[in-house]
């Protein structure tokens, strides 16, 4: 068992170390696009539309690793002052009761979405977009996917610190 969270622990982690090189191709795109748009009064419809899909790459591929890190969002008003078997216990009941339903339903959901686009071969409504919309489409279920990876690998390390017995 603990072969299989290891492996599922590398895939999220290879996701989110290959993605987060984007956000420097992120940086050098926008300030290209400023440039052009200020200095030579020029704007290219796509690559706004680049601007965009890469920061959801960023975002959706980022996600299960920044949690694996611990570097999300989390507010801690009762949470610093917790002892770890508390902490583990939020971290456990509030992964089932919210993380592995919703990225589980958001990821289905999603999944639909992205395949109906798919099939139509949707592309940009802009005029000089960028076609195939559906391949950045398709992340959306990926990302959840592996959010969903990593509550469970989140349920499975939490669970004996959260309900160990002394």
């Amino acid at each position: 068992m603990e072969k299989w969270f290891n492996k599922l622990a590398q895939i999220v982690a290879f996701f989110g170390k290959s993605v987060s090189w984007l956000s420097f191709l992120l940086v050098i795109i926008i300030c290209i696009d400023v440039i052009s748009r200020y200095v030579f009064n020029y704007s290219a419809a796509w690559a706004a539309e680049l601007e965009w899909h890469i920061f959801g790459l960023l975002f959706l591929f980022g996600s299960g690793y920044a949690l694996s890190e611990e570097k999300h969002v989390r507010v801690d008003l009762f949470y610093q002052k917790f002892t770890p078997s508390e902490k583990a216990q939020v971290n456990v009941i509030g992964t089932i009761l919210f993380l592995i339903p919703w990225s589980f339903t958001l990821g289905w959901y999603s999944f639909k979405y992205a395949l109906t686009s798919f099939l139509i071969k949707e592309s940009s409504p802009d005029p000089g977009g960028i076609g195939a919309i559906y391949l950045i489409k398709m992340a959306i279920p990926i990302g959840f996917l592996l959010l969903f990876f990593q509550g469970l690998i989140l349920i499975y390390n939490q669970f004996s610190i959260a309900f160990k017995r002394n």
